[in-house]
């Protein structure tokens, strides 16, 4: 089984590491399943057909990437984590076009605004300032664009019948599947909780659709006014 490694956040919470295993090398692309893997499709079908352009925001190890490429045209890929990059790019088809990796931190890398028709993110807005993260992703993307987002949050007492949902969706999934263990650096616990983040989205963002799901996690979607 693969173990983890842990090293200090002090604005974050812990963040910790998987260090990956033979067997969970192993597992085909198109096998692989955790508790985000299973909401890629979500994530997905929330694309527009017209997107050209696509980001995704801490990509890791690039699946969602490469699965938003048989989208869009156009796809981007970045993540502040130089193993993750490298990563990325050995699990792509080198013969793969109209796909790039960069190392760097979407809050300050160089990309000009109103670029993108669809950005996807992953379990990263915990690791930014939830508020300027929106704010930044929705100044990249193009007007009529849309923003497909899965994130985890703190839970509070009220959010006990979820917990307790998602436990057992958890244990009947990773009972069926082959569950796959990324290695992206991963922050615990994290600020915000269910209802910060939905409070926080709605003020950055009018008109988001803010869902819980049942494995510990919610998505946003929201499209730019203007398209």
């Amino acid at each position: 089984m693969p173990h983890r490694s842990y090293f200090a956040n002090k604005n974050m919470g812990r963040a910790e590491r998987e260090v990956s295993s033979p067997e969970n090398d192993a597992i085909p692309e198109a096998e692989r399943w955790n508790s985000n893997i299973h909401y890629h499709p979500v994530l997905l079908n929330l694309v527009p057909a017209h997107a050209k352009t696509g980001l995704d925001v801490g990509c890791g190890q690039g699946v969602l990437t490469r699965q938003l490429r048989r989208k869009v045209p156009q796809v981007v890929g970045i993540d502040t984590d130089t193993a993750m990059i490298e990563l990325a790019k050995a699990e792509t088809d080198p013969t793969t076009t109209g796909m790039n990796y960069v190392l760097g931190d979407v809050m300050g890398y160089p990309f000009a605004a109103a670029s993108f028709d669809a950005i996807v993110c992953v379990a990263t807005l915990h690791h930014l300032d939830t508020q300027a993260a929106l704010q930044r992703m929705a100044a990249l993307l193009t007007p009529g664009g849309t923003l497909a987002l899965l994130g985890v949050a703190r839970s509070q007492f009220k959010d006990l019948p979820w917990d307790a949902l998602g436990t057992l969706a958890a244990m009947y999934y990773t009972r069926r599947r082959r569950l796959w263990k990324h290695t992206a650096p991963m922050i615990w616990p994290p600020r915000d909780s269910f209802a910060a983040v939905k409070r926080i989205a709605e003020d950055v963002l009018p008109g988001v659709i803010f869902r819980r799901h049942v494995l510990f996690r919610y998505s946003l979607h929201w499209s730019k006014p203007g398209g």
